[in-house]
């Protein structure tokens, strides 16, 4: 089976990064992983709604040799759960100034900006996307956001936005094929 999602060539090339591939994407949660919109209990307990499609898209990335990295300016139950169930290994919660957490990490994994992607939707995201070799932003970001962005997804934020920047990260760094013929196996290892 052949891939049958595509994107412009001059996208792909700009999701190669400047001259170098693209190693890690940085993702925001509220508002990227989620629609934005936070709902509180009674109790204050706060509950968040998140995508399959996202989550499974992170999955890939990492299966596809390019490292998923959390950063997200709240802390709560819920996302640090949504991280754990994906087995992401690289998350960073609470951070008010996210250019602060995001260096010393980059650094700890050996890689530069250029070989780094970033998604955001707000202003918090802005000192991540503006150093990022490729930044992404959903339908529904912050227009100083939407206008440092290489990309503006199709699908707004907690709805398939991170899955098509998962995507077209692969599928720039030509592991998307495989990646989608894997997932063709059936678990006797014989075709569907």
């Amino acid at each position: 089976m052949r891939a049958s999602l595509q994107f412009p060539p001059e996208l792909l090339l700009k999701a190669q990064g400047p001259g170098l591939a693209i190693k890690a994407a940085i993702f925001d949660v509220d508002g990227v992983l989620t629609d934005g919109r936070i709902y509180i209990g009674e109790l204050g307990e706060s509950f968040k709604a998140f995508s399959t499609l996202d989550g499974h898209g992170l999955k890939l990335l990492d299966q596809g040799g390019i490292i998923p990295i959390i950063i997200t300016g709240r802390d709560s139950p819920a996302v640090r759960r949504r991280v754990a169930d994906l087995g992401l290994r690289h998350a960073v919660y609470g951070a008010k100034n996210k250019l602060a957490v995001a260096q010393p990490l980059l650094d700890q994994l050996g890689l530069d900006w250029p070989e780094v992607a970033a998604m955001g939707d707000d202003w918090p995201d802005l000192p991540l996307m503006t150093r990022a070799g490729f930044a992404c932003a959903p339908a529904q970001a912050h227009a100083e956001v939407r206008a440092v962005a290489h990309h503006i997804t199709a699908a707004p934020g907690g709805h398939g936005a991170a899955r098509e920047c998962c995507d077209l990260l692969l599928m720039a760094a030509g592991r998307y094929q495989a990646l989608l013929s894997s997932h063709l196996e059936t678990l006797d290892g014989g075709h569907p």
